[in-house]
């Protein structure tokens, strides 16, 4: 697989080699040429950490990650257009805002998402778990 979206909970589990990510989607993330992460991940892990909920260890990765151009692993910045492909994302379906930008992401890049939530996989892209 060339390139892949990484929803934000299988990010943190993915940079705590947690047992919670599954073979299907550590393959994939490990096999994938380009690993991006919606801009938005990011922010929510910052907050994650700021909130004591999550591991400093994680945000550290996942930093070192984006800034070595050798990783692979990339930013996907909320352009106008994936703001627009929002409106894709049925609300019903995905009402959480954050899960519709990574979801709108992955549609406007036509990338299959890295998510275990269910309803995310019920958007009607392509998932990976």
């Amino acid at each position: 697989m060339s390139a892949v979206l990484v929803d934000t909970h299988a990010i943190v589990w993915y940079f705590l080699r947690s047992g919670s990510l599954s073979a299907t989607a550590l393959a994939a993330i490990e096999q994938a040429e380009s690993v991006y992460v919606a801009s938005i991940s990011v922010v929510e892990i910052i907050y994650l950490n700021e909130k004591g909920r999550l591991p400093a260890m994680a945000l550290e990765r996942l930093i070192q990650a984006l800034a070595d151009i050798n990783t692979g692993w990339l930013v996907a910045p909320l352009s106008l257009e994936i703001a627009q492909a929002t409106a894709q994302i049925p609300r019903d379906v995905v009402p959480d805002m954050p899960d519709r930008i990574i979801t709108a992401t992955a549609f406007y890049l036509n990338l299959p998402l890295v998510s275990c939530d269910s309803k995310i996989q019920a958007a009607n892209i392509q998932t990976i778990w």
